[in-house]
């Protein structure tokens, strides 16, 4: 598990970068490229495979299109019947200890991958745009607490905001 991960630093180092974006007027792809760097940088060493953004496809069609990534490409686009997509309507994260777990509804972007962390990205009404997902080729390397770290990075940088109540939803 990554719980030995610096989030507070990341957190802090993702406060810079959307201090830095917002000064610069940065495109939303600009900050999630910066963070998809910072993250690999931490995260890599520890189990981390790859590390990416998908965004919903604003035209309409029940799939998701990936953005910013490290450090291979992955499959694009994708269905919502995989973690991400669930994560994406679910709007909570979701930690795949084992992905043959998910049987069928596994999109299988790297053969190698044993488990996943996706975090919703949520505009300030609550709305999810996108998620943040994170491979890794060692099983049960993501925690609840690396969840919760990297919920705390994406809002530190402004790419998402916290989740309303559950009496809103």
């Amino acid at each position: 598990m990554m719980t030995d991960a610096p989030w507070d630093e990341m957190a802090r180092a993702a406060s810079r970068i959307a201090a830095t974006s917002s000064a610069a007027a940065a495109s939303r792809e600009g900050t999630m490229q910066s963070l998809v760097d910072l993250l690999w940088n931490a995260l890599h060493p520890r189990g981390v495979s790859w590390i990416g953004f998908y965004e919903a496809d604003s035209s309409g069609e029940p799939q998701m299109i990936l953005r910013a990534r490290r450090d291979t490409p992955a499959c694009s686009p994708i269905g919502l019947h995989g973690a991400c997509g669930q994560c994406l309507l679910g709007r909570r994260a979701l930690v795949v200890r084992d992905v043959r777990e998910l049987g069928e509804g596994y999109i299988a972007c790297d053969p190698l991958d044993r488990s996943e962390l996706v975090v919703p990205c949520l505009n300030r009404d609550g709305t999810a745009w996108g998620v943040l997902d994170a491979d890794s080729h060692l099983l049960g390397a993501f925690s609840d607490a690396d969840a919760v770290g990297l919920q705390r990075v994406l809002e530190a940088s402004g790419l998402s905001f916290p989740r309303h109540s559950p009496s809103s939803d």
